[in-house]
């Protein structure tokens, strides 16, 4: 549901009929009649279309344009969030979808405010995943990340239990981003692919990051989280606020290993 992908071949100047999931796709994605929505042909293409015509069983899409290479990146990122104060929460997922993630895990951490804190000041956790469709409608993106559901700090280590470069933001003896990044670049080099017009460079691989709260991670965490598999990473000798280090590390992330550059 969180990308229209078709079983048939697009021509661009020609209506295309969406039924069944790739239709339960568009409505997901908030699409209606006068909305331009980005989908996916059977040959792998991205094209941009206008949807004509909307009923229960099928819609109508004219397309007018399509992209040059993929609007989605290889890389798999899945951003872990210790839950922050305020709107920055939305900031995160707005940003973090443009950049590209693949799905937003938001948690607990022993710094952070709970979930119940927050929406006692201010109910919006109900609207995170229409934040993240409203930024996919912005940056074009042909699909939507999915937000998780809200938990403990246990449980989204528990998430990550496939394989991946996996990194955690700290600030007090994290590894060199640099270093890691070429230790990850060795092991998982870019190959070749082949597509329309030649062979192409291509990254695929997944990664994990996980954001603390303002007052970073406790040391427990940390062991928690390194024996999990997490690597502990500094972005410099600057401390950033929260939304800034994740939107910060997911734009590195997509230079080096995905489609950024």
């Amino acid at each position: 549901m969180d990308r229209i992908v078709l079983d048939q071949k697009v021509v661009i100047g020609k209506e295309v009929i969406i039924e069944g999931p790739p239709l339960e796709a568009l409505r997901f994605q908030g699409g209606r009649v006068g909305s331009i929505i980005t989908l996916t042909d059977s040959q792998g293409k991205d094209f941009r279309g206008r949807v004509l015509r909307l009923s229960v069983e099928r819609a109508s899409v004219l397309t007018f344009e399509t992209f040059q290479s993929p609007t989605e990146s290889p890389l798999e990122i899945i951003l872990l969030q210790a839950l922050p104060e305020k709107e920055r929460m939305e900031l995160i997922i707005q940003k973090a979808t443009e950049l590209g993630v693949s799905t937003i895990v938001p948690f607990k951490s022993e710094k952070s405010i709970s979930l119940e804190e927050r929406e006692t000041k201010q109910k919006k956790a109900h609207r995170w995943q229409e934040i993240a469709v409203k930024a996919v409608q912005q940056s074009r993106r042909a699909r939507v990340p999915k937000i998780e559901h809200y938990r403990p700090f246990a449980e989204a280590l528990e998430y990550c239990r496939e394989e991946g470069l996996k990194i955690l933001l700290w600030e007090k003896e994290g590894e060199n981003l640099k270093e890691v990044l070429k230790r990850y670049s060795v092991l998982h080099p870019p190959f070749k692919k082949r597509g329309e017009g030649g062979f192409k460079a291509n990254r695929p691989g997944r990664v994990y990051i996980m954001i603390g709260p303002e007052g970073g991670f406790t040391e427990e965490e940390v062991k928690l989280a390194m024996k999990e598999g997490f690597v502990p990473v500094k972005l410099g000798q600057r401390i950033l606020r929260t939304e800034t280090a994740a939107i910060t590390l997911i734009g590195i992330l997509q230079y080096e290993l995905g489609d950024l550059g």
